[in-house]
């Protein structure tokens, strides 16, 4: 049997010679990207004082159980949860396949077919048919020598703690957006219930004036008119009971439950005390998950324009081959049938028509954008922080006014109605006195929920924790060992 020869060749192929100095010239100097944003002041404005440590707890403040149950339903049902968990998975995998590149590529191949020769000896034809067979074998790995691959490794890292981060956002998401829609299911049954003590009021007048007009004390006027004010009252409860309905039905659906509107409330809104600021502007922006996100998506960026860069230097390639072709399948495997290559290759970008150039601008361009929308996202944690406290302080003052307008309000009914009995007014003063106690109770019960939904909105802004003992992501966002370097700020 004829041997076959085992091939060993090395080729370096370089488009031109150059230096590692003329290297860097051609693939531009590397660009650094910072997080950066308008200076934070130590005091929050809208208090002038620095605050005290935030507190993880906040959901306490509001003394309601049921409230702390929807939350932890709502985070373990939310599909919004579960799809941006299922982003932090595809983030992992890529993270593994960007370190992949890292290893060698192994593939191995296998054919078989049938090889048909004619044979024409003096005038006689001759067919003859074989079986080919054939194994390959083929590996390769390219040689990081600028750490191009390295730059991909770290973005892609970068990208997970950002779906990390986002993951955290959107729980934090969800518990202020249950905590509120159950605040706003309490405020639209307590408004239903102010119309249902509207109407049992005017029909009190209704009866009281039918009476007094069969004693001929009271025209058909004023027999019209509490009938009209009792069927506007009556209209004002259908109302009030389909807004009460679309609340609830947010609320279930929220906490993944079929919108059916049967969730109770017992249409109370809790009495808060007077918001303590937490923390400060500068230590805000280490709080926040998305403060965290855009973050690593600077990280992110800037690695992968500097990959970019990094593209344009040479690469160094090795590859290796081994295989066989026989008709003989025993011969298949023989080792001496076998013949393999080892190639190194040494490649320098030349002329790509620009498309590299294009790349590593664009990249840059992406980073830039990258740092723009952190300092936008910065602004944005501060004004929501800023708005929340100082809209409490207006709204306490408002709350507190309110409940004085109607004390008076009240007063000023059961005096009409007693006026209006012994005939000292007319209706119109009596449905004008329901009317302002109407208006002052509903105006009571909306600055109170506004209140409490602000409170709410503030601890959100904070970024603050999951009271709920269903285990805070906050920790998630933690969980990979660069993202401590990626959020120099915490």
């Amino acid at each position: 049997m004829k041997r076959s020869v085992l091939l060993l060749g090395t080729a370096f192929v370089a488009a031109c010679a150059s230096s590692s100095g003329s290297h860097g010239q051609r693939a531009g100097q590397p660009v650094e990207f910072f997080a950066v944003s308008v200076e934070a002041p130590q005091e929050w404005a809208a208090r002038g004082v620095a605050g005290v440590p935030t507190s993880a707890d906040w959901l306490s403040q509001f003394h309601d159980a049921v409230m702390v149950d929807l939350v932890n339903e709502a985070l373990t049902n939310s599909p919004t949860l579960e799809s941006r968990a299922a982003l932090v998975r595809a983030s992992k995998a890529f993270a593994r396949a960007a370190r992949s590149q890292r290893r060698p590529s192994v593939s191995a191949s296998a054919s078989a077919g049938v090889t048909s020769t004619s044979n024409n000896f003096g005038g006689n034809s001759d067919r003859s048919t074989d079986g080919t067979y054939g194994i390959g074998l083929d590996a390769s790995w390219e040689v990081d020598l600028w750490n191009r691959i390295g730059s991909g490794i770290g973005a892609a890292d970068a990208d997970l703690v950002a779906s990390q981060a986002d993951y955290a956002a959107a729980e934090l998401s969800v518990a202020a957006q249950t905590a509120i829609a159950w605040i706003n299911l309490n405020e639209a049954l307590a408004q239903e219930r102010v119309a249902v003590l509207t109407f049992e009021a005017r029909d009190r007048v209704r009866t009281l004036t039918e009476r007094r007009f069969q004693r001929g004390l009271a025209d058909a006027l004023d027999v019209r008119t509490a009938r009209s004010a009792l069927a506007g009252s009556e209209a004002t409860i259908a109302a009030r009971r389909q807004l009460s309905g679309e609340a609830a039905r947010r609320l279930e659906t929220l906490v993944g439950r079929y919108p059916s509107a049967e969730i109770q409330a017992p249409a109370e809104i809790a009495s808060l005390e007077v918001i303590t600021p937490e923390g400060n502007p500068a230590l805000l922006l280490s709080r926040r998950p998305d403060i965290a996100a855009a973050e690593a998506r600077i990280t992110a960026a800037g690695l992968r324009a500097e990959q970019a860069r990094l593209a344009m230097l040479p690469s160094l390639r090795l590859t290796a081959s081994a295989g066989t072709n026989t008709t003989e399948i025993s011969d298949l495997f023989d080792p001496e049938q076998i013949a393999a290559n080892l190639i190194a290759g040494l490649v320098q970008p030349l002329f790509t028509g620009g498309n590299l150039d294009a790349q590593r601008d664009a990249a840059v361009a992406q980073a830039e954008s990258a740092v723009a929308n952190y300092a936008a996202a910065a602004l944005d944690a501060w004004r929501e922080v800023e708005n929340a406290l100082a809209a409490d302080i207006l709204l306490a003052n408002q709350e507190d006014a309110q409940a004085r307008a109607l004390e008076e309000a009240r007063l000023a009914e059961e005096l009409a109605e007693r006026q209006y009995t012994s005939g000292t007014i007319t209706i119109f003063n009596l449905i004008d006195a329901q009317t302002r106690r109407l208006n002052a109770e509903s105006l009571l019960v909306s600055a109170r929920a506004s209140r409490a939904a602000n409170r709410v909105a503030y601890h959100l802004a904070l970024g603050g924790g999951l009271p709920t003992g269903t285990g805070s992501s906050q920790s998630v966002i933690m969980d990979t060992p660069k993202n401590a370097a990626l959020r120099g700020r915490s």
